[in-house]
């Protein structure tokens, strides 16, 4: 799908019939984003330009040594200068290394961009103190310190608008613009949830549990938020997968199944009186990677609503997050519909409930 076929939906909750029905946290929601879209700013490609490590030299040279810290548990490996070259976590398989400066950014929708040396990769294991010492760890350390093969940030910007298409060798394009479902004819204006990764290819999947899933034609090359997150970590990086909520093991179908897994590593909990939870006091806990929950309709009760992936701070030094959502239909770090800004006290800063390293 080109760019310009992509239709603009807004969501459910700036329907006439919903405002009719939930006046009061409609009107709170429609004027959040009213404010966030007043403050945005206006403008919009995805570019992956490799550059130096830090200092401008190769980050495997010189003595390094290996520290503990807490809150999360987790280890960091440091150069000889003392500067991070990768953090692992506890009970955790992501992990950020330290690697060529890329660029990322999406000129259609955001004047964001997002200059990084952080590379996000799935080890093959889970994450415990001492690991480092294991043989699995030395291998995949060796393989992907500053490897630029893709990663998991690399693969979350294959999807945005305008994105290249790539196919596997059977012929399936599996990389390219996404859209995040399709057109809910009870309400135009609106898009629907529900398409998963297997929709996005257009082909039957067959989980470990021997399940096998049907895409339907109406959601091909549609994710929406959660399924754009089992695209990027499950099909593309290999992190198991549940059919659905609570079915077998791996990563929960929903955004609230998501949340309240006992997959990877809860760095934010829920916390305060459901439905509506508080805000984590503090962001600096963040790593980029992580998977951030949000809660956005009261009509959902104490269900979480949203999902993105955290990918760290801007040029202008603001928590940037990407996410598939129905006001851009389709992946996007940009600001139609609230600035994807976890910081301050916008859209999303003021609806984030809780965070999760996988």
């Amino acid at each position: 799908m080109s760019a310009k076929s992509k239709k603009r939906g807004r969501p459910v909750l700036h329907a006439t019939t919903v405002l009719a029905l939930l006046a009061g946290s409609a009107y709170l929601t429609v004027e959040l984003r009213k404010d966030e879209q007043a403050k945005a700013p206006a403008v919009q490609a995805i570019t992956d330009t490799p550059g130096k490590l830090r200092n401008g030299a190769k980050a495997t040279t010189g003595e390094q040594s290996w520290e503990r810290l807490k809150n999360p548990e987790r280890s960091v490996l440091r150069g000889e200068d003392g500067e991070i070259l990768a953090t692992f976590t506890d009970g955790a398989r992501t992990a950020t290394l330290t690697g060529p400066s890329r660029t990322f950014d999406e000129p259609t929708n955001t004047k964001s961009r997002v200059v990084t040396e952080d590379w996000v990769r799935l080890m093959p294991e889970v994450w415990t103190e001492g690991a480092e010492k294991e043989k699995w760890f030395k291998d995949w350390f060796k393989e992907f310190f500053g490897s630029e093969e893709d990663d998991i940030f690399a693969y979350a910007f294959q999807y945005i608008e305008g994105a290249p298409l790539k196919k596997d060798d059977e012929g399936v394009p599996y990389t390219g613009d996404a859209n995040f479902g399709p057109v809910d004819e009870s309400s135009p204006g609106n898009r629907l949830e529900q398409s998963d990764f297997y929709d996005y290819l257009g082909i039957p999947y067959t989980f470990r549990d021997g399940t096998t899933k049907q895409p339907q034609k109406a959601r091909y090359r549609a994710i929406d938020c959660s399924g754009y997150i089992r695209t990027i970590f499950g099909y593309r990086a290999r992190y198991p997968l549940m059919v659905a909520d609570g079915v077998g093991d791996g990563l929960p179908r929903t955004a609230n199944g998501m949340t309240r897994s006992d997959v990877g590593v809860d760095i934010y909990k829920l916390g305060g009186p459901s439905p509506w939870y508080t805000r984590p006091e503090s962001t600096s806990k963040l790593q980029p990677g992580d998977l951030v929950f949000f809660k956005m309709d009261r009509r959902t009760k104490d269900r979480m609503d949203h999902v993105g992936l955290y990918l760290g701070n801007d040029t202008e030094g603001h928590q940037i997050f990407i996410s598939s959502r129905k006001e851009v239909n389709g992946p996007t770090m940009g600001d139609q519909g609230g600035t994807s800004r976890l910081d301050g006290n916008g859209f999303y800063a003021a609806l984030l409930r809780a965070a999760k390293r996988l």
